[in-house]
């Protein structure tokens, strides 16, 4: 483990972006996390004016659905953020592709986004680059708006001004934006109303809104109802979205009509089994499954050149131990290295004893050589561009159906004898790599472990001590 400054040490990889990658960073005695992004001037020399800006923007902000800002420190070549750490994960883990999610659950996600928009709108700020990859959760489950890098501040002693640059991620972004100078109230807005489809359909409604694309001009004409994934919709739902995505930004609803929507003021419910039904809004952190609390304390080990895929040679004795506490699910496992166990002492166990969900992982019956040489040969048939380091580190490379760059990583993770397959989104479009992961599992079937995964309990509290 190597130490950032007095009593801080790096722990993993939780993200990556334009300018660098996110790290956990823990705090040796308390077991305190933040996540720190770092951004190498080396490589990007023009990303230092960038990140004063994001800092100057970050620190106007406190906001219950907004990512805490905690400073900054700068070195010669290297820039750090100091943030938050959400630990519950992205939003898009949460949504099934070409499915989305519940009605309660859409619902309470899109109005938390809401209110930290309209909060960012009250301080003259516009984020400019809203998708549920830069939606992140925390603990209790909360929606908290994070990456601020294409923020910028529109609105200054009572005077707005239009915005010029074109930024944003395409299937995201407002038409206005890609023609003209724009308004930023409205632009957000439409971000939000893409973010609402992709939460109860599981699916973007098209690339870009342009005349150039057919699903848009489709939407425009009125001539969609045929169409995925409008058709998923219910009638109160698709209302809402209609009013939020519509052509012309001065006709485009408020953030007040949305809240004034019925769909916005109904009070879905969510089925709880024996216990009945339990309204969204009165849904707090001791009624959040313990499996929804999801802390990511993963494994992302360090890029080192990469060996040929017919030549896989894994070297075991490199490959960091781990501690776990026993899974309610076959999905749940708590990730932590015994190296970072022994580095904290007792009153900071609380920290990882914590169960992880995320769909983008199974456990398989093979072993490890084994487990490699399928999951290798299952993405060379699919035209996947593979690369393997000696710790087990797979970086998949393709192009989605936007010829946009895919990249995502696998690390195959010996836990006790059982091989844990773990998928994380490295470059992107989160929708399209939840989807491309449940065409790898499928493909894989016939090796994936069913049922619960069992360990002695007394693992984990040995480990710990």
């Amino acid at each position: 483990m190597t130490e950032f400054v007095d009593g801080w040490i790096f722990g993993h990889v939780l993200g990556e972006g334009a300018y660098g990658e996110v790290k956990l960073l823990l705090n040796r005695s308390t077991g305190e996390a933040v996540a720190m992004k770092m951004i190498d001037l080396e490589k990007h020399p023009d990303a230092r004016q960038t990140v004063r800006k994001e800092t100057a923007i970050h620190r106007m902000l406190s906001n219950p659905n907004i990512i805490q800002y905690f400073g900054k420190r700068s070195e010669p070549t290297m820039e750090y953020i100091f943030l938050e750490y959400a630990s519950g994960g992205e939003l898009f883990d949460r949504i099934e592709p070409d499915v989305g999610m519940s009605l309660w659950e859409a619902q309470k996600y899109f109005k938390q986004l809401i209110s930290a928009v309209e909060y960012l709108h009250s301080k003259g700020v516009a984020h400019r680059d809203l998708k549920p990859e830069n939606l992140l959760l925390d603990e209790h489950d909360n929606l908290k708006v994070s990456d601020f890098g294409l923020a910028t501040i529109y609105r200054m002693q009572g005077k707005e001004r239009c915005l010029e640059r074109r930024c944003g991620t395409l299937p995201y972004v407002a038409p206005e934006v890609l023609l003209h100078p724009y308004h930023a109230e409205p632009a957000d807005v439409w971000s939000c109303g893409i973010i609402l489809v992709a939460l109860l359909a599981g699916e973007l409604p098209w690339d870009q809104s342009l005349a150039e694309c057919p699903e848009y001009m489709a939407w425009r004409e009125g001539k969609y109802m045929s169409f995925t994934p409008w058709k998923k919709l219910d009638n109160s739902s698709l209302s809402l979205i209609k009013n939020i995505l519509t052509h012309s930004p001065s006709s485009r609803c408020t953030i007040q009509d949305i809240k004034r929507h019925r769909w916005f003021i109904k009070k879905f419910q969510k089925f709880g089994g024996t216990e009945g039904y339990i309204r969204p809004d009165e849904t707090d952190s001791r009624q959040v499954l313990q499996d929804e609390n999801s802390t990511r304390f993963c494994l992302s080990q360090p890029e080192l050149p990469g060996v040929e895929i017919n030549a896989v040679q894994i070297n075991l004795e490199e490959r960091p131990g781990f501690s776990f506490s026993q899974p309610a699910h076959i999905e749940d496992l708590l990730l932590c290295t015994q190296a970072q166990t022994k580095q904290f002492t007792q009153p900071s166990q609380n920290t990882f004893q914590r169960l992880v969900r995320r769909m983008t992982r199974f456990f398989v019956k093979t072993e490890l050589e084994t487990t490699v040489k399928r999951l290798v040969n299952c993405l060379t048939n699919e035209n996947y561009t593979c690369r393997i380091n000696e710790c087990g580190t797979i970086t998949i490379s393709s192009m989605d159906r936007r010829k946009m760059p895919l990249v995502f990583k696998a690390n195959i993770i010996d836990m006790d004898g059982k091989m844990l397959v773990d998928f994380r989104l490295s470059k992107g479009c989160g929708l399209e790599f939840k989807r491309r992961f449940v065409k790898i599992k499928s493909l894989l079937e016939d090796i994936i472990l069913k049922g619960p995964v069992t360990w002695p309990i007394t693992v984990a509290t040995e480990r710990m001590s």
